[in-house]
């Protein structure tokens, strides 16, 4: 592992966020994730927080032809069409269900009944790429007008802000988040 790879781990990956612009810099990375590494999306990661505004979803829903195209022009994020778009896209759906539920925060953690769900695997393997809850997360944000969120990418988001604790059960952060 590279050494931005082992601090995301041991600092953030797993722990539980309640912020939802946070929660929305995940989705955002998570779905420009696809097909990629998630080391080539954390070397991008400061340039992705100045390309989106801080991932500010009601600057980002705001975001015009010309701020896209600049995004597209831009090497220090994935300059792909479909993702930029659904990125904007996303915020606006994100505002929609902030209007609706108050905060993402509060939509998002009813998938799991409003607290982490602990799992308890011994290895890699063990993990899946998707669970139910991810398929029903999923479901339901493509519902909301959300792109680029597919169960795999959605059950990747859960493990990232602590929805789902993944941590194998004899590594250190296990126990701490």
């Amino acid at each position: 592992m590279k050494p931005l790879d082992i601090e995301y781990h041991d600092r953030e990956w797993g722990v539980p966020v309640h912020d939802d612009r946070l929660l929305f810099e995940f989705l955002i990375l998570e779905g420009a994730q696809a097909g990629l590494s998630w080391s080539t999306i954390l070397n991008k990661r400061a340039a992705y927080r100045k390309a989106f505004a801080g991932f500010d979803p009601h600057k980002v829903a705001r975001f015009g032809d010309k701020k896209i195209a600049a995004l597209l022009a831009n090497g220090g994020i994935v300059r792909n069409r479909l993702k930029i778009h659904a990125a904007v896209d996303n915020a606006k759906a994100f505002e929609k269900v902030q209007r609706e539920f108050g905060t993402f925060d509060a939509y998002i953690w009813t998938f799991v009944g409003g607290k982490t769900k602990v799992n308890n695997w011994e290895s890699m393997k063990q993990v899946p790429a998707q669970t139910p809850e991810s398929e029903r997360m999923s479901k339901d944000l493509l519902k909301r007008g959300f792109r680029f969120v597919g169960p795999t990418i959605c059950y990747a988001f859960m493990q990232a802000v602590g929805i789902v604790n993944d941590h194998l059960v004899d590594c250190f952060r296990y126990r701490e988040v």
